[in-house]
């Protein structure tokens, strides 16, 4: 029986073809299931035997380890160049965008606490 090694929620494509080759370079079969287009499902990489599960784990542990290591590296090497998206160079960029989405928390805000501070009195 299929075993789920990885739901795609918010995994990018380049994630999930690595683990991909990962898993191919270690002969582990594995299949992948796409989202739906409803977004009921999100898809995920599927393991056909459950006896490579916990070498799967292990793999996966490791290689998320090392991906966490290179992702942060090249955050902080675009920060040091200054091509880092940061929320000042999308403020400089896009300003009628950010304040748009700040009055949108503000107005979301008041909502949620509308009723609290009605019941208050």
């Amino acid at each position: 029986m299929a075993k789920l090694l990885l739901n795609l929620r918010n995994v990018g494509d380049d994630e999930s073809a690595e683990v991909g080759e990962l898993l191919d370079r270690n002969g582990i079969a594995w299949y992948r299931t796409e989202p739906s287009p409803w977004g009921i499902s999100n898809g995920g990489i599927w393991l056909r035997e459950n006896d490579d599960l916990p070498r799967a784990k292990t793999l996966m542990a490791s290689y998320q380890a090392e991906r966490g290591q290179r992702v942060r590296e090249e955050r902080a090497a675009a920060l040091r160049d200054g091509s880092a998206e940061t929320f000042g160079s999308v403020l400089r960029r896009r300003p009628l965008f950010v304040l748009a989405v700040l009055l949108g928390m503000v107005v979301v805000s008041a909502l949620v606490l509308l009723p609290y501070f009605l019941l208050r009195g």
